[in-house]
């Protein structure tokens, strides 16, 4: 999970149970910014109403009868989620954000396209001179030939790939799909920083680590500090992104610090730990159109 495991020793073995967790979803700040809440009419606000009671419910997992993908993303919804890492030239950053603003917004708004702008930031502490972009294509995997197919014949996007490809070092991409029992990422007014978890998982482990943050999710709800999580589908696997947004480093040191004082915390620490081969922390600061400010 998100500690170190000396920290956590002297628990029962373990036996892996499918709890449903008493989710409790924070009550997303209204936008205020024009742009937001020109956003917010689109894909988010027909989600709102019915994604918090959804949340309150978890697939009961048998590692034996189904994929991961069935097992631990929600039926509800068919949404593929697209995350993005782009290692930019250190004299080029300024210059990639200023393109990326003035081009992604208009994907974002177009009917035409079935994709959403989730979130867009730069890493504050973590790899530096990166920008993470995460989106959602409404509809999964058709949803997102549909948007390929349509960007290979949009000039203006063709360009600005062009344009992009001279300010990058390197760039990866990740499918993800979103766990059952978290909620859905709306956007959020800020300011806030965020803190992006990533964890490798030992082969065969997906559905261990499903079940203990089934019932480890509802520690880290009552500062709404819990905006998404998600685990990949193609690209490099066995990997999950938990996604928290915090109001500076102080309030982030003070909600963990918290949870640890909750009864159960440190038992799922306990049983998590050995799941994990590697992981990571970034912090990044939002871009000025990503939704999640």
């Amino acid at each position: 999970m998100e500690q170190d495991p000396s920290s956590a020793s002297g628990f029962p073995p373990h036996q892996t149970t499918a709890i449903v967790p008493s989710c409790v979803l924070p009550t997303p700040l209204p936008p205020s910014q024009a742009l937001l809440t020109a956003w917010s009419r689109r894909a988010y606000s027909r989600d709102a109403e019915g994604s918090w009671f959804r949340s309150l419910f978890v697939h009961k997992v048998d590692p034996r009868k189904d994929a991961h993908s069935n097992l631990l993303s929600k039926k509800e919804t068919s949404n593929l989620y697209k995350i993005q890492f782009h290692n930019v030239k250190p004299e080029c950053l300024d210059a990639y954000n200023s393109l990326t603003e003035e081009v992604l917004p208009k994907l974002h708004s177009d009917a035409d396209y079935p994709c959403d702008l989730v979130g867009n930031w730069n890493t504050w502490y973590g790899e530096q001179d990166q920008a993470v972009h995460l989106w959602r294509f409404s509809g999964g995997y058709p949803a997102l030939m549909d948007c390929m197919n349509k960007l290979k014949q949009n000039k203006e996007y063709l360009d600005f790939r062009k344009e992009r490809s001279h300010m990058l070092l390197s760039r990866r991409n990740q499918l993800l799909l979103e766990f059952s029992f978290w909620n859905e990422p709306l956007p959020r007014k800020g300011p806030n920083i965020y803190e992006l978890r990533t964890y490798k998982l030992k082969p065969g482990t997906m559905i261990e680590w499903g079940n203990n943050w089934a019932r480890a999710i509802k520690y880290r709800q009552e500062n709404q500090e819990a905006v998404g999580g998600f685990f990949s589908q193609i690209g490099e696997l066995y990997v999950v992104h938990h996604l928290w947004a915090y109001k500076d480093l102080q309030s982030r040191e003070e909600t963990r610090n918290a949870a640890w004082r909750k009864r159960g915390w440190d038992e799922n620490v306990y049983y998590t730990v050995p799941l994990i081969r590697t992981m990571e922390s970034r912090i990044m600061i939002p871009l000025k159109i990503s939704p999640l400010q």
